[in-house]
């Protein structure tokens, strides 16, 4: 607390008549140690950007030193805002020499009174950290229970369906593979025809340079066939057909269909996950196959117009190109991306909660997740299979 002038009540501040600044707010270094204050420190002084620019120029050049003396007693007028200035500039603690009115006391003391700064917070501590992972580890071994709890009871139904194959959903599994793998034809073909198209247009800039135009038939069969066409249609499938079975069984638990059929005694799993799962398993190779196909048409219509290869030409090169082992692997890897969208979008199918904002949240994660496995799954067979397919 400053050593002089007593304790007395906050009195109002005036206001300056007719609204003019007739002193602007200034501190002025008295060349002994000390500041001087002068002026109108109040909201109205402030209003004028030179003015206040000047001021928090004068502040900032101020020496960092808490022994300087501040003389307050030359303000004309300090309110509520001029105190909250000097305030700060203090650093929320009293200088150790001061002199002031009775009046600048009252203000200064009610500004420091009610001013609160924000608490810091303090670094984690290895207690932190654990507690930390005691909230988030479980839920994502939670997480990884329930995946594996459905990917066990899948194995189970398709155990069910083998050994009775009369009890088999087989309406469900053709009406799924119709909607994942007929009516995603269009699509598939026409985004795979312009994937190609562009690819040739761009590598036929640079094999043009260096004379290797013949060379555009082994990079548009390996990078289309081993990994574009795959990835590409398990992108497109997983945006279409995931977010469907996350929303189809999203609204059957909204609508509590899927009570109702435990009620009944009818497993959710053997009539819902495993007729989706073997549906995509079967259509996404196909569906794969037919990408690449529209690719390396669309590309080998571009090397005709860009490099002058012929179709013929294309054709011939093409098996000896391209191994057939990278075809048979790109088949493998699509099932795996069928098998895997199909586990995602209908896990986060099974957590919706009853109200819509968890079915869109739902629809949301489970195309987001099923990119991120295609890709990262994509890697792997990339890693594990490097010196498959190649002469």
């Amino acid at each position: 607390m400053p050593p002089s002038a007593p304790h007395t009540a906050p009195t109002p501040v005036a206001v300056a008549p007719s609204g003019v600044v007739s002193a602007p707010p200034r501190i002025v270094a008295d060349g002994a140690g000390g500041v001087v204050a002068q002026g109108l420190w109040t909201v109205l002084a402030f209003s004028s950007r030179g003015d206040w620019n000047a001021l928090a120029q004068g502040l900032r050049a101020l020496p960092q030193q808490s022994e300087l003396a501040w003389d307050l007693r030359p303000i004309e007028q300090l309110d509520h805002i001029g105190a909250q200035v000097l305030w700060n500039h203090w650093g929320g603690a009293w200088p150790q020499r001061l002199e002031l009115d009775p009046s600048h006391k009252a203000v200064l003391e009610h500004v420091a009174k009610f001013t609160c700064r924000p608490p810091v917070e303090p670094r984690p501590t290895l207690a932190d950290r654990f507690k930390s992972f005691a909230h988030n580890g479980p839920r994502g071994l939670a997480v990884a229970r329930d995946f594996l709890q459905m990917i066990g009871q899948l194995v189970l139904d398709i155990g069910t369906l083998i050994r009775a194959p009369h009890r088999g959903p087989w309406r469900d599994l053709s009406g799924q593979l119709y909607q994942f793998g007929t009516t995603a034809l269009p699509i598939t073909a026409l985004v795979g025809l312009l994937i190609g198209v562009v690819l040739a247009y761009l590598t036929s800039n640079q094999l043009r340079n260096y004379g290797a135009e013949t060379f555009m038939v082994n990079i548009l069969g390996l990078s289309l066939i081993r990994e574009l066409g795959p990835v590409l249609a398990a992108v497109l499938v997983a945006g279409r057909s995931g977010s469907a079975i996350t929303a189809q069984i999203g609204v059957m638990r909204v609508t509590e269909e899927l009570d109702a059929m435990r009620v009944m005694g009818i497993p959710p799993g053997f009539r819902l996950v495993m007729p989706r799962v073997l549906a995509l398993a079967i259509a996404m190779p196909l569906i794969s196959m037919w990408t690449s196909m529209a690719a390396l048409f669309g590309g080998m219509i571009a090397a005709d117009l860009a490099l002058d290869l012929s179709p013929a030409y294309f054709m011939q090169a093409l098996p000896r190109a391209v191994p057939l082992s990278n075809l048979w692997l790109a088949l493998g890897k699509s099932a795996v991306f069928g098998i895997l969208i199909a586990l995602v979008a209908c896990y986060f199918g099974m957590k919706v909660k009853p109200n819509t904002e968890s079915l869109g949240r739902g629809t949301t994660s489970s195309v987001v997740t099923s990119i991120t496995v295609v890709i990262l799954v994509d890697a792997l067979f990339a890693v594990l299979f490097k010196g498959v397919g190649f002469r």
